[in-house]
């Protein structure tokens, strides 16, 4: 269990198995397309952006993803207060792997896409992420019309991030290769109808998401994450299960001044039937301890018989009490931050 790697290593070995699997506090692994033993069909590519707001109570998200047979671009608006989200997507079939999402997380890399109703432009240089994306037809929860976003994502040199990369049992040619980078500190401007808001560095905290692999075609997942402040230094967490074979690592992590401290398992205690009701949290070295109380529930459900897919990615409040790898407790009190559970047929 929980085996670091600690040097760089070619993500696939010559019959597309994972070559070490484990986790790591850098992207150590060299991803591949020509690698993967698979058809083009079944790799699953994706940058997914997230920031929260803590002080102001909202999270906006936006997503790029080639799925192989279909590419999806999503953006979301959360608003704690009004307990409610708005979301708009578009798909596209038959990507292939050109959209150009960057086979790595580390390098210079820009990609851009747009349609009628939205528009996306991610760009990595140096320790920067740029991020420009909006959807003028919006409605957003307070009753504004139209998002755009123009932030900027800082992710300093030193900082670590929590990586995976793990196959799956009844597959080995199947794998998952992600990186967290949470406690990126944002800065920009938000347009939300007519109204402009100027983000000073620090108010609000991102987290990429940032995913390629090749899965099986069924699967269930928890993931939960969250950036802010504690005592006025960065902290967040990663936590996540139920997707790979997590035997050689799990990407259960806290962040603490650009530090990883890793958690064993996670498990997230979710009441049957209503993700609206308390959520607790817990992890099996007791270094984590914590409630969560949802705000709005990020529902979507499609069923196209071999397509299926139903998430439910929530937002709201945790508190509770964390330990860091030097015993030091943190105690979080109405910390802002999401949690989903994501069943995927595809």
């Amino acid at each position: 269990m929980q085996h670091e790697i600690t040097k760089a290593v070619p993500l696939l070995d010559e019959k597309g198995h994972v070559q070490e699997q484990g986790w790591a506090r850098r992207p150590f692994w060299h991803y591949s397309r020509k690698a993967i033993k698979a058809s083009k069909l079944t790799i699953k590519e994706w940058d997914y952006y997230a920031f929260i707001n803590q002080a102001q109570g909202y999270a906006i998200t936006a997503t790029v993803s080639d799925l192989g047979y279909a590419a999806l671009f999503a953006i979301s608006y959360c608003d704690f207060a009004r307990k409610a989200c708005a979301q708009t997507d578009a798909i596209i079939f038959f990507p292939l792997g050109k959209i150009g999402l960057s086979p790595s997380s580390t390098e210079d890399s820009q990609l851009s896409w747009a349609n009628k109703d939205l528009r996306f432009a991610f760009v990595k240089k140096g320790e920067e992420r740029h991020l420009l994306f909006a959807c003028p037809a919006l409605v957003l929860p307070d009753g504004s019309v139209g998002l755009d976003v123009n932030v900027t994502l800082v992710q300093k040199q030193e900082m670590e991030s929590i990586n995976i990369a793990t196959s799956w049992k009844e597959n080995r040619k199947a794998f998952y290769l992600n990186e967290k980078v949470n406690c990126m500190p944002v800065r920009g401007t938000i347009r939300r109808g007519m109204e402009k808001e100027n983000l000073l560095l620090g108010e609000a905290w991102a987290v990429l998401d940032w995913g390629r692999g090749r899965w099986t075609y069924q699967n269930r997942w928890f993931w939960s994450s969250a950036s802010g402040l504690v005592e006025n230094v960065p902290f967040g967490f990663n936590l996540g299960y139920g997707f790979s074979d997590r035997t050689p690592a799990s990407e259960n992590a806290l962040f603490y001044d650009g530090v990883v401290h890793k958690l064993d398992e996670v498990t997230f205690h979710i009441p049957e039937g209503d993700y609206l009701l308390p959520w607790t949290f817990t992890s099996t070295d007791n270094r984590l301890n914590l409630q969560f109380q949802p705000a709005a529930d990020r529902a979507s459900t499609t069923n196209f018989l071999l397509v299926k897919s139903i998430q439910h990615q929530v937002f709201g409040y945790f508190s509770g009490t964390v330990v860091l790898d030097d015993k030091t407790e943190l105690t979080l009190s109405q910390f802002a931050g999401f949690a989903e559970d994501v069943f995927n047929r595809w």
